[in-house]
């Protein structure tokens, strides 16, 4: 299948090429440097040696840093010391860094390289759903501290996104999965046809070797380019993307971080939208969990959690003094954002959520 390139706008405009072998984009995207330090989880090991062998025949020097799978590598800790090996290369300004494998690598490589010397050129080479569709677009780039997910952090937009739907193949399928919760976000704020896309045929739509996951894909990409190019910072239309989030990074945090971020976040988008019905906005209730369990993704949580799950909502970025914020549909893709400090409310959501 052809190369996609999905442009995302704003003051630093960038591409986002989706492909089974999108490599020989990367060494423009670095165009200049000296080094490159990749940054990588052991699963990917396969996808760093084509990246290491692209950018060598680029003549460029390559850096290897391996670190923790998943969000266990997310952590300052693990950023420390590739700023140490940064340090002890003599990585400069002219300089990149490639991060390679899912989101929560990616996001880790984002934050090195917008640390490092205050700014360096970095590419997200993604390998997962989830990266592809949420974590590697936009700038966002951050880590995991006991206070809770993606507080430290800051916005660093890429020089370019390099998405290897050939990488889908080979990822384990409750992984694949996961990923498709930011799919069907993306559904529901902004694009119906997605939802259309799954409800015709689920089995499509994680099936990596068919048109259906890719077309799935390119359609988040494009929601996702769309709204960081017209909000970088998340000062307004941005926060459309939190749609699932303030509860599901509530459970990400109850679960240290042992729940894939997907799962979270589909658990998230169920509360959400009780939350929606609740306050007098559409009714998708029936739609999303038909939706979610038709994917395999789960819908509900502890019941006995609810108060450790507030008081970590309560410490997201995303809230406002004692206000909650969530986001909350008026219609299928008329999202809206709301901030709501009745917590009898937010508890009887949970509730329904949580109930038989």
């Amino acid at each position: 299948m052809n190369e996609t390139v999905i442009g995302v706008g704003g003051d630093l405009p960038y591409d986002v090429v989706v492909s089974t072998d999108p490599f020989a984009a990367l060494p423009q995207m670095v165009k200049g440097a000296s080094r490159v330090a990749v940054l990588f989880a052991p699963p990917v090991a396969p996808h760093v040696a084509r990246v290491v062998r692209t950018l060598a025949d680029a003549g460029v020097g390559v850096t290897v840093i391996e670190i923790p799978d998943a969000e266990a590598g997310k952590t300052i800790e693990t950023a420390q010391r590739a700023w140490a090996r940064l340090g002890e290369a003599g990585f400069t300004r002219n300089d990149a860094v490639v991060g390679v494998g899912g989101g929560a690598a990616t996001d880790l490589a984002g934050f090195v390289a917008a640390c490092w010397l205050r700014g360096v050129r970095w590419v997200p080479v993604a390998t997962s759903v989830a990266g592809m569709v949420d974590a590697a677009v936009g700038g966002k780039t951050g880590v995991n501290i006991a206070a809770g997910k993606n507080l430290v952090g800051a916005f660093h937009p890429p020089a370019g996104v390099l998405c290897v739907i050939g990488a889908l193949t080979t990822l384990p399928g409750p992984q694949l999965r996961a990923g498709l919760a930011e799919v069907v976000k993306g559904g529901f704020i902004a694009d119906p046809r997605i939802l259309e896309l799954i409800e015709a045929d689920p089995a499509a739509a994680v099936d990596p070797t068919g048109s259906v996951l890719r077309e799935l894909v390119e359609r988040k990409v494009r929601v996702k380019a769309h709204v960081v190019s017209e909000d970088l910072r998340e000062s307004g239309l941005r926060e459309i993307l939190n749609y699932g989030h303030t509860l599901g990074h509530a459970i990400e945090k109850s679960e240290r971080y042992r729940w894939r971020h997907g799962d979270a976040v589909s658990v998230g988008l169920m509360y959400a939208a009780i939350l929606g019905r609740r306050t007098g906005r559409v009714d998708v209730v029936d739609r999303m969990r038909a939706i979610l369990t038709s994917l395999d993704l789960p819908v509900t949580y502890r019941p006995d959690a609810w108060e450790p799950l507030l008081a970590a909502m309560r410490v997201d970025k995303k809230a406002r003094g004692a206000a909650l914020r969530f986001v909350l549909l008026n219609a299928v893709a008329a999202p809206e954002t709301v901030q709501i400090d009745d917590e009898g409310l937010l508890r009887e959501a949970y509730e329904e959520l949580t109930g038989p």
